[in-house]
């Protein structure tokens, strides 16, 4: 077996595993009323720092299998992706893929459970492959990671600050 480098794929053979995050926060709604904002992917922009013209595909909505695509912002660049929904459990649980579920990139999932008077909102993010797009280094893809994990925080604070303005029942 070869230790050489693979000038082609600078990252192959990187362990994934440290690149996921979960994050959480309290919510002052019931499980259903906040899977019905999050899986509405077109708000997604009202909370987010760094997607923004986020829409479903024509046609498809907050089912598995429905694509839906936005534009990402991070460093001063934008680009748009397409991601594929894996999970949608109406007030229980709603999970895409960026790149679908077969040759995806990244797993974003969202979980939903009753605390009291409203719900704890689980965020979670894992790095599923690498690819050019990433970078080309550890510390690039180090850098994403830690970026996506203040964003989710910053979306989950924003989330609950505007629940709270909203009373979303």
């Amino acid at each position: 077996m070869s230790t050489t480098p693979d000038p082609q794929n600078p990252l192959a053979g990187l362990d994934l595993t440290p690149f996921a995050f979960t994050r959480r926060c309290w919510v002052d709604t019931t499980p259903d009323s906040v899977y019905r904002l999050i899986s509405d992917v077109s708000l997604i922009e009202t909370w987010s720092p760094s997607a923004s013209g986020v829409s479903y595909a024509p046609g498809d909505g907050p089912w598995v299998g429905a694509w839906f695509s936005g534009r990402n912002r991070r460093d001063g660049r934008e680009w748009v992706t397409r991601s594929e929904v894996v999970r949608a459990d109406p007030g229980a649980a709603f999970a895409f893929v960026v790149g679908g579920a077969d040759h995806g990139i990244v797993r974003w999932g969202w979980d939903f459970r009753e605390r009291g008077r409203g719900s704890v909102v689980q965020q979670s993010w894992r790095l599923l492959r690498t690819d050019a797009v990433l970078g080309d280094t550890r510390e690039d893809v180090q850098a994403l990671h830690d970026h996506m994990a203040d964003s989710a925080e910053s979306t989950l604070l924003a989330l609950a600050e505007w629940i709270a303005g909203h009373r979303t029942r």
